[in-house]
């Protein structure tokens, strides 16, 4: 049988909230909308998280998985996320943090 690359995902943010708080937290999770916006138009754009998927350690991502990155986050269909879907989006990737969303809020 021919192996298979795997991504496994490890859930760090309840760690990190319990680390830095929930305004901590929150404010790394704009840190890392900061570092994929598209600088011009204030939103992460396809062209924009292309660019900067090395920064997560995504170099190889197909336009596929961006596009489908994108429309998991893009609450309002624009074709980007602004700032409140980027968060939301991380926060939904998190079970556990969605569980206890109401201590963040």
């Amino acid at each position: 049988m021919g192996s298979r690359n795997v991504v496994v995902f490890e859930d760090f943010f309840p760690a990190m909230v319990e680390k830095l708080g929930a305004e901590g937290f929150m404010k790394e999770l704009s840190n890392g909308f900061q570092l994929l916006v598209d600088g011009d138009k204030g939103v992460i754009t396809f062209e924009s998280l292309k660019r900067n998927s090395a920064l997560l350690g995504l170099k190889e991502m197909s336009d596929e998985e961006v596009v489908c990155m994108l429309r998991e986050g893009d609450l309002d269909g624009d074709g980007a996320l602004n700032e409140m879907e980027f968060c939301t989006l991380m926060l939904r990737l998190s079970p556990e943090l969605m569980n206890n969303s109401r201590n963040l809020l």
